[in-house]
């Protein structure tokens, strides 16, 4: 909020402000002019100044460094372009598979001592398979950075592959399919589920988790095959977020990967999805949740785009608070829910770390007596709100304030990963690091009408997927069990 000069006179008369009709001074009104600039500067949003130097090794490692000295630690992150979409066609959960491998030992890193080693140095780890990507990261004590750049060099030189290791992986793997999936209420409601139903390709279309006869079928040849394809320094990006030297660090990188031999990889399939003409409508059914759930999902724009920048704003609108007009309409004004959930690339990530067709997505849980009919007309009227009129500039600032605050927790979020998984996602997918601080600047480019348009486009009923839970056995198996 701006501070006009009656305002700073409301704040005390020590500025030299003076309720009288008198000409103030030079002096005093060069002092008042100043104070409120000073006070105008300070209410207007910071923009992101993230430091980024961005630079490729000779065998095509990607490095990108951001020095920060809020406190003495550091983030390093290693992204592979692989993710679970682009997994092989007969070993669906493959790339989720892989993930668990690289904690199993290296050249010169036994069987969980890479664990062992960044947790003896007060460090954390973990890893994750998302969408585009796979990626390993660890936090530690600034003064620890070489060591884990030599871990993370270690095994991305060679992997520990061995029948033991794959055997035992693959029955973690499994296992934790079970625990997280097949025998938890909701398990893969909507995120898991929701992609299959709502895309026709394949690789957008298949069970990410993976089948348990591909895990079993899973050989040593397709592991040194996908670890030779797919993790390699030319398919990768290293990120070092933290209180470091630039010129150190550089240096420790050149020292420990610049040696790693790049590869020939495989061009990424063809991922593209045609524009859905006709709504879409499932069911499934849940032995073990306690209420039914509601789940719709819209494809999204392409990525960078206009339109893509406009759901940004339009996800903070409908979905996102308790402020926006999903939870204003189904949890307080008709009371259909207790809660709403949704996002862009929901449950797996956000908006900025994904390659490929996205969803818009939302979901939640209900009372029986609630019909689809019901759920969908409480959906539909407040979708249409944006657009029979033209959105209010003041309900998109409110927006913007929001999203930048969401920008803000991601890039501050579990000191540095957020910046690190940022950083990462451009350098891998637009080969451009430094639009982490060009994000503010495009989502002010979107205009109301550009949201009426992309609501218009996007956002209409045969571009929609609906899913449906149902507690209970589904009786198509149960008759089927019951006939044998």
């Amino acid at each position: 909020m701006r501070l006009t000069l009656a305002a700073l006179c409301l704040s005390g008369l020590m500025l030299g402000c003076s309720p009288q009709t008198e000409k103030p001074t030079d002096e005093t009104s060069q002092l008042a002019d100043e104070l409120a600039n000073k006070a105008e500067q300070a209410s207007s949003p910071v923009s992101f100044n993230v430091p980024v130097h961005y630079s490729t090794l000779d065998n095509g490692l990607k490095v990108v460094i951001s020095p920060d000295d809020t406190s003495p630690i550091a983030a390093i992150g290693v992204y592979y372009n692989i993710g679970f979409r682009i997994e092989p066609k007969d070993r669906t959960g493959f790339a989720h598979l892989f993930e668990h491998m690289m904690f199993q030992g290296s050249e010169n890193l036994g069987k969980n001592e890479f664990i062992n080693l960044v947790q003896s140095n007060g460090g954390v780890l973990n890893g994750s398979t998302r969408f585009d990507y796979t990626n390993y990261f660890e936090i530690v004590p600034a003064h620890k950075l070489e060591t884990m750049l030599w871990a993370e060099a270690d095994r991305m030189k060679g992997l520990a592959i061995t029948q033991e290791n794959l055997t035992n992986q693959q029955g973690v793997v499994k296992n934790e399919v079970k625990v997280n999936v097949l025998n938890q209420p909701y398990g893969g409601f909507p995120w898991l589920d929701m992609p299959q139903y709502a895309f026709n390709n394949w690789y957008n279309a298949h069970n990410f988790y993976g089948d348990l006869e591909d895990l079993d079928a899973a050989t040593l040849e397709d592991v040194q095959s996908f670890f030779d394809q797919y993790y390699a320094p030319n398919n990768a990006v290293l990120v070092v977020v933290g209180d470091v030297d630039l010129e150190e660090t550089q240096s420790m990188i050149n020292k420990y990967f610049a040696k790693i031999p790049s590869t020939t990889t495989s061009a990424i399939p063809d991922l593209t999805e045609l524009r859905q003409e006709k709504e879409k409508r499932f069911n499934k059914f849940d032995k073990l949740a306690p209420k039914p759930a509601f789940a719709f999902a819209y494809k999204m724009p392409p990525r960078n785009t206009p339109e893509y920048f406009a759901m940004g704003i339009i996800d903070q609108l409908l979905v996102q608070g308790s402020d926006s007009m999903l939870h204003q309409e189904l949890v307080k004004n008709r009371q259909i829910t207790g809660s709403v959930g949704g996002g862009i690339n929901y449950l797996l990530g956000n908006m900025f770390n994904y390659n490929g067709p996205m969803l818009w997505m939302s979901s939640f849980t209900h009372d029986e007596d609630k019909t689809e009919q019901d759920l969908v007309s409480a959906v539909d009227s407040v979708i249409s709100q944006l657009t029979e009129v033209p959105i209010p500039q003041e309900a998109i600032d409110r927006a913007m304030v929001k999203l930048r605050s969401s920008l803000f927790d991601t890039v501050d979020g579990f000191y540095g990963i957020g910046k690190v998984d940022l950083l990462a996602s451009f350098a891998l997918f637009d080969d451009d690091p430094a639009r982490i601080n060009e994000l503010e600047k495009q989502f002010k480019e979107v205009t109301p009408e550009l949201i009426k348009a992309t609501v218009k486009e996007y956002l209409r009923p045969t571009n929609r997927t609906i899913l449906t839970l149902t507690p209970g056995e589904d009786p198509a198996t149960s008759n089927a069990a019951e006939g044998e």
